[in-house]
């Protein structure tokens, strides 16, 4: 018997596993909080079944995601990863992760840690929406408003309204699935 699933994983093995496993989860963990925000903003005018392919690719041309490496990247490394194929080679997006890395620990080192800082924004706890269908997601919320212009403020690049609602999404700090979906309930209780 086939599971319910939001209607827009539907089709793709690599969506769908990661519609089961991932997308939605209460993520609290600073190293997996900053991997989402690399492969957000470079999700930025593309679809994000494009950065899904290609994520493995990212964890090994970003030594596994880990910020402080990605700190302290030179021109050398930059040069290395514009030529790497396997990521999407964006010299503005490169540019900016290493911006991002450099700002994240900055919040790491007020708030003790990323995750108290954007999980402050929502006292801690998911946002549980009720949506039918997926054509009721909306793109940003007031909400992803206000955290965008605070990490702007803060130094951050590329974390419009519309890149920081999905990394909501995709690290719990909203429940967008389907209330007919079968992770709407689980993950309501993680």
């Amino acid at each position: 018997m086939s599971k319910n699933r939001c209607g827009w994983c539907v089709g793709d093995p690599l969506y769908e596993d990661y519609h089961d496993k991932e997308w939605g989860k209460p993520v609290y963990d600073d190293e997996t909080l900053f991997e989402f925000l690399i492969l957000e903003t470079f999700q930025a005018g593309l679809s994000w079944i494009t950065v899904l392919r290609k994520r493995e690719n990212f964890r090994k041309a970003f030594d596994g995601f880990d910020f402080k490496k990605v700190a302290k990247y030179n021109q050398k490394k930059i040069d290395s990863l514009l030529q790497d194929a396997g990521i999407i080679r964006n010299k503005l997006k490169v540019k900016a992760t290493i911006t991002n890395a450099q700002a994240f620990m900055r919040i790491q080192d007020e708030f003790g840690s990323f995750s108290k800082y954007i999980w402050g924004f929502v006292n801690g706890k998911p946002i549980t929406n009720k949506f039918k269908s997926t054509k009721e997601l909306p793109a940003n919320t007031p909400l992803s408003d206000t955290i965008s212009k605070d990490l702007k403020k803060r130094g951050f690049k590329f974390v419009g309204t519309t890149v920081i609602y999905a990394h909501m999404q995709a690290t719990g700090m909203v429940n967008d699935h389907e209330m007919n979906c079968f992770r709407y309930k689980e993950v309501k209780t993680l």
